[in-house]
């Protein structure tokens, strides 16, 4: 039996309601699926291409609208590629029947940046001073979800006691990279993409070229220290930083880069932060 109604001679069924829900509630997952990861931008481009095509077709724009409709389709084709990383995270939780669970976790509070970057600042002091490695991710806008999965998920609070334990020669995440969200450290022991660009990296470590690979895929800011020579170094925009030398510049360092960008009014109100981002520069 076949429920239907009308509304001004639109006739409605049963089945065009379930078809409505069932894709807005795939639409849903799909979001959440994606949220927190590179891919959010790559979904943006995609549909800024198929508005360009829109548009090219309705003014007759036919030698656009023909190129327009090749990179679509080339797109289409790489896909899968693109986003194997969220298509596996989303066959893993179809398999394990969690999606629910995990649309229900919210983010959580995000306490100031100042306080993050004042435990990550006196950490990385102590750390520099006893020559101990360490490589901290300190996300910004883009997330860093898909590095986080690659380690131990921790969920901590951060403080300067819990980094220095994680960075003990020792301890079993000291190889790896922390990544830090907010005033939490989220994962540790995590692998970062190495930066591909030889006349940056070539004569750098492999921390260090984790640092500059994970700063040019994404807005993050990384800490890294030397295990050979204690020297403190912050990678933004695929660039690292000269050695910084002090807790106090170090904290300056980090919240430049690390603090969103604001109008150009209130930039001219604080000209200390112009003099901090001349401590980055391009090696």
């Amino acid at each position: 039996m076949i429920v239907a109604f009308a509304i001004r001679d639109v006739v409605i069924r049963a089945s065009d309601v379930v078809d409505v829900l069932g894709t807005a509630i795939l639409f849903y997952y799909f979001m959440l699926l994606i949220r927190g990861t590179r891919a959010v931008p790559i979904i943006v481009g995609i549909a800024l291409l198929g508005a360009l095509l829109a548009i090219a077709k309705a003014v007759h724009l036919f030698v656009l609208a023909t190129v327009l409709h090749y990179a679509l389709l080339g797109t289409a084709v790489t896909l899968p590629i693109v986003f194997q990383p969220e298509l596996r995270r989303f066959l893993e939780q179809l398999g394990r029947r969690s999606m629910l669970r995990s649309a229900e976790r919210g983010p959580g509070d995000r306490p100031t940046l100042e306080a993050a970057i004042g435990e990550l600042a006196r950490a990385a002091t102590t750390l520099s001073r006893a020559r101990v490695g360490a490589l901290v991710a300190i996300e910004v806008t883009t997330g860093l979800r898909e590095f986080t999965e690659s380690g131990t998920r921790l969920d901590a609070r951060l403080s300067s006691e819990l980094v220095l334990a994680i960075f003990t020669p020792r301890s079993p995440l000291h190889d790896g990279a922390a990544i830090v969200r907010g005033l939490v450290i989220e994962a540790a022991g995590c692998f970062l993409p190495l930066s591909e660009n030889v006349a940056t990296a070539s004569h750098l470590g492999t921390r260090h070229r984790a640092a500059i690979g994970l700063s040019e895929q994404t807005d993050a800011v990384v800490l890294v220290i030397s295990e050979q020579t204690g020297a403190i170094s912050v990678a933004r925009g695929g660039t690292l930083s000269r050695p910084i030398d002090d807790e106090v510049r170090l904290r300056s360092v980090l919240l430049a880069c690390a603090r969103p960008r604001r109008s150009s009014r209130r930039a001219v109100r604080r000209p200390p932060a112009a003099r901090r981002e001349k401590d980055v520069a391009r090696v």
